[in-house]
This record gives structure tokens, sequence and C-alpha cells, in this order.
């Protein structure tokens, strides 16, 4: 498998993890901490042509009983944006509980307060990814505000290719 990027989007930081270039191990990248969305893209752009990853897999926050949330629309409508600037394929992943697993990993390592706070993004990305890298079902299908409903659609087209719609 090849490299992949990994993208924790949130409202004041997004975390980014990548594999190596065999897609077998993940790593923290770093955190972006974004104030307008031109400068946001313009990071995940210079990024994205630094490490040219085949994939990007965005942690979706999937809620039980299948409504999107307020979070949900802004990570999708977030990666409709993204698919307009690039051509490398976007699909999602759960996300839940990744910033508390991300912590409790963080925490075993020995960080905390500022030191851990500054790698919590990236390190919940990389759960993300990890957890993609595992057969993480894919969990929405993004362009559509009807995502729950076409989850399972949306996965099974994508074990066969993800598409850029």
């Amino acid at each position: 498998m090849p490299r992949l990027l990994a993208i924790d989007y949130g409202q004041a930081r997004v975390g980014l993890a990548v594999t190596d270039p065999g897609g077998t191990v993940v790593f923290a990248l770093r955190t972006i901490t974004w104030e307008t969305r031109d400068a946001l893209f313009r990071e995940l752009l210079g990024v994205m042509a630094q490490q040219a990853p085949a994939r990007i897999v965005v942690g979706y926050p999937a809620r039980a009983g299948g409504d999107e949330g307020l979070t949900g629309r802004q990570v999708r409508n977030f990666i409709a944006r993204l698919r307009r600037r690039t051509d490398i394929p976007v699909v999602c992943a759960d996300e839940a509980h990744s910033t508390e697993e991300a912590a409790e990993r963080l925490r075993a390592a020995g960080l905390s307060g500022r030191e851990l706070a500054a790698r919590l993004d990236a390190e919940a990305a990389a759960v993300i990814l990890a957890r993609y890298l595992r057969g993480g079902e894919l969990c929405c299908d993004p362009s559509s505000s009807a995502s729950s409903s076409a989850a399972s659609d949306w996965s099974a087209s994508s074990a066969t290719g993800p598409t850029n719609s």
C-alpha cells in the first residue's frame, strides 16, 4: 500500500499523520493552527506536495443513530473543499474517541500539559490512520448530506476504489 495522509479536521487546529512509503507504519506528522480557510488549504497543499500521498483519510465524526450533527457537516464541507483542490482520492474513517485515545497514548509516553496539547491533534490523526489501516470501515459519503443512509453503498464502492464525486 502506498503512502497515506490522515487529517483530523477541527475548527481551530488540523492534525496530520502519514504512513511510511510502504503504507504500513503510521507517524504523527504535525498540527496546523489555522485562522483563514485559504491559509489552511495552502498549508495542506504544501504537505500533500511534500508527502505525495496516494490517498487522504479524513476523520469523520459518525454518530449513533445516523444523524450527522454540526461537526459532521463541517467535516463534510471540508472534504468537499479539499476535493476541489486536489485529485488525490479522499476517503473518510470513523474518528470516534480518537482524541481520547491519542491523549492516553501521549500520557503513556510521559507527556502532559502543553507538550501533550501541542501533539494531541497530530496524534489523533495517527489514531484515525491506524484504524483505517486495520480495515476500519469507511463511514460516510462526504458528498452527501444523507451520509448515514449512503454509508453502506459508499463503503461498498470504496472497496473497489474511491471516487472523487
